[in-house]
């Protein structure tokens, strides 16, 4: 079974910070073993589904 893990980011329109946001974000939930299964984007945010396989007793 996979749980999932919704995350949304505003977006500054500054570029540099929002790729240091985007990029901690992936790195934050990479150590956590999420991984991306799905990113959207509009003009004013970033939505990123994580998913990771659940432990038994969760």
């Amino acid at each position: 079974m996979k749980e999932y893990q919704a995350v949304i980011v505003r977006l500054t329109r500054r570029v540099r910070e929002d790729e240091d946001a985007i990029t901690d974000l992936l790195n934050e939930r990479s150590r956590g073993g999420w991984e991306p299964e799905l990113i959207t984007q509009d003009a004013e945010r970033v939505t990123v589904v994580f998913s990771r396989r659940a432990e038994a007793g969760r």
